[in-house]
């Protein structure tokens, strides 16, 4: 009964994830996902009338700092962490 369901599984698991791709792309989210963690982060708005997709603008004299646009900074990040990281044995123990 397994074998059965996998195979049309197997078969639809690359639509689904054309689709899924196609969402975050449309909501501007960009999507790391690895063994240890998977994160959502948000994407400037390209239609942004006030920074034009770039994310932000300089400000400041000598030395520019970036002010980041309303478009994206607002929004919150979504991670979860799925395995612990492995610890080295540079860190102290506490």
């Amino acid at each position: 009964m397994r074998a059965r369901t996998a195979v049309p599984l197997a078969a639809v698991a690359p639509a689904v994830v054309g689709a899924v791709a196609l969402a975050l792309k449309a909501g501007r989210w960009r999507l790391y996902a690895d063994r240890h963690r998977i994160e959502l982060t948000p994407r400037p708005r390209r239609a942004c009338p006030d920074c034009r997709g770039a994310g932000g603008w300089r400000v400041g004299g000598a030395n520019p700092e970036m002010e980041a646009c309303g478009c994206w900074a607002m929004r919150r990040e979504l991670r979860i962490g799925l395995l612990p990281l492995p610890a080295t044995a540079d860190e102290p123990p506490f």
